[in-house]
């Protein structure tokens, strides 16, 4: 059974810092490439950061330059580092793997950040 874990959420003040984590189980993250989505109120879920099984990294234009996606095969956790938030990061994060199980989403963290 595939099950992802999401932890880290929480409220900060803009310029503050939040790493996410992403707890595996079921699947092996150093095959499958791994995700962070988001969601606010009201809108659609945007890709984030994205690490595939080769290591190559997406960051969506909006985080470029401040979150890191990475990820501990030997942990099986997936990481999202947030640098320099901004309110209007301020979501709930889900945690998505695709590969030959197909695609999986965690329940989600939320993140507030305030002004």
């Amino acid at each position: 059974q595939v099950q992802l874990v999401e932890s880290g959420g929480g409220l900060v003040q803009a310029g503050g810092s939040l790493r996410l984590s992403c707890a595996a189980s079921g699947i092996s993250i150093s095959i499958n490439t791994m995700g962070w989505y988001r969601q606010a109120p009201g809108k659609q879920r945007e890709l984030v950061a994205q690490i595939t099984s080769a290591g190559s990294t997406y960051y969506a234009d909006s985080v470029k330059g401040r979150f890191t996606i990475s990820r501990d095969n030997a942990k099986t956790t997936v990481y999202l580092r947030m640098n320099d938030l901004k309110p209007e990061d301020t979501s709930v994060y889900y945690c998505h793997t695709l590969g030959l199980l197909g695609g999986y989403w965690g329940r989600g963290t939320q993140v507030t950040v305030s002004a």
